[in-house]
């Protein structure tokens, strides 16, 4: 068999979509929109199909395809398909071969985060919508050509930093621009755990199951193990660990709620200081990460995997403190403000700002051409500051970022 004939497939379907989707064509309400799902694990499977399934019938839509290199998650992805639709969905070890389908309007992406921007890259050439985890990758070089790929295809991209389309956070977002706060000079994180989250992902895979060098793609080679497939979150080869997943949330709502895009300069330092076990686990149980805004505030953010205690998410201005540590009920006081004013009085309920829910916002989007509630653009600004940290921690240095050149550099 001609090895090269998927990627020929592939490139010749790439090259007809991109040309039809050059016309940008707005969908009618009459034309069912075919959904691929790329990652087929417990979020892929148990988010995005469902997620995406919830709109079925009001944006007419059907999950048509789903890839993933475990044979196991693939056939249960295909049989909800034949529940929700009445009949399976084709099923693909390879996002490439997913991709090469004509009929394909958009897809889902939920696979370990060192595949996210090659990914990205392809599903532009194959001109296809997106909604796509975070982090959108583990480089600078594959950040950029994957951005810069989608933005030239202009494919609607959604990142799947869900959080800043709860109702809550829109309405912090509103309280923040309002100027309550007074002069914001600090925002904080803390987001702890009695063990970190990969030991929730532990299974007994066993590897006949697996097509093991499609998982592992552009990394470097490692024996399988089922830790190392079912708990990737734990290993370096796939993941950065804390302040590029659980970070990448915080940052993006830092820059959600207050507007700004890039940090300036960044230090971080972490290590496995609890968590040492024959797992070989290697991503950071303990990390501290600050990052300076032009804007003109501190970002700080912790994880602590030994000790679940000390939670925190707050932005202090110097006429109080909005608390959002409780997601669904953030609060804003008057607490430490010396120049406050009398505007702030007790404990106060943010309001709520309805918005569609993460997964209906893309679909719309799809249909009409719109732009997402977490765009491109946020994707690549939260990647280049978890991008930011991760050097620092690496290197011991302090990074910059220089907005024009596109560059991060160490001191």
């Amino acid at each position: 068999m001609n090895s090269d004939l998927p990627r020929r497939r592939f490139l010749k379907a790439s090259a007809l979509a991109l040309t039809a989707f050059s016309y940008g064509r707005v969908m009618g309400a009459n034309e069912r929109l075919r959904i691929g799902i790329i990652g087929c694990g417990s979020r892929g499977r148990d988010v995005h199909m469902p997620g995406v399934n919830a709109h079925a019938k009001t944006m007419n839509l059907e999950i048509v395809a789903v890839s993933d290199p475990h044979r196991l998650a693939r056939e249960e992805a295909v049989a909800k398909t034949k529940e929700w639709y009445g009949r399976e969905a084709k099923q693909f070890v390879s996002h490439r071969d997913l991709l090469a389908m004509p009929e394909l309007d958009a897809v889902t992406v939920a696979s370990p985060d060192h595949h996210h921007a090659r990914q990205l890259t392809d599903i532009a050439a194959a001109a296809k919508d997106v909604y796509i985890e975070k982090p959108l990758a583990m480089t600078m070089d594959e950040l950029l050509k994957a951005v810069d790929a989608a933005k030239a295809a202009k494919i609607v991209v959604q990142n799947g930093t869900q959080l800043r389309s709860m109702s809550t956070f829109t309405g912090c977002r509103e309280l923040y621009a309002s100027g309550v706060l007074g002069k914001v000079a600090r925002i904080e994180q803390c987001r702890n755990g009695e063990r970190p989250y990969w030991y929730g992902y532990l299974k007994d895979i066993k590897e006949a199951d697996v097509d093991w060098k499609e998982f592992q793609g552009h990394r470097p080679e490692r024996p399988f193990t089922p830790a190392r497939y079912s708990a990737w979150y734990g290993y370096r080869d796939y993941t950065d660990g804390p302040v590029t997943n659980l970070g990448c949330h915080f940052l993006d709502l830092v820059h959600y709620i207050t507007g700004a895009t890039c940090p300036r300069s960044c230090v971080c330092m972490g290590g496995t200081y609890t968590w040492k076990d024959d797992y070989g686990f290697d991503c950071t149980d303990q990390v501290e990460a600050v990052w300076e805004y032009p804007e003109g505030f501190l970002v700080h953010y912790s994880t602590n995997f030994g000790n679940g205690s000390g939670s925190t998410f707050k932005i202090f201005g110097d006429a109080g403190v909005l608390d959002m540590v409780n997601w669904s009920a953030p609060v804003l006081t008057a607490e430490g403000g010396t120049k406050n004013r009398g505007s702030i009085k007790g404990k106060q309920s943010v309001k709520e700002i309805e918005r569609p829910d993460h997964f209906l916002d893309w679909l719309k989007c799809v249909r009409e051409r719109g732009t997402p509630n977490a765009p491109l653009e946020a994707g690549f600004q939260h990647a280049v500051a978890g991008l930011m940290a991760v050097r620092s921690m690496d290197s011991g240095k302090r990074t910059t970022y220089d907005p024009e050149k596109r560059k991060i550099k160490e001191g």
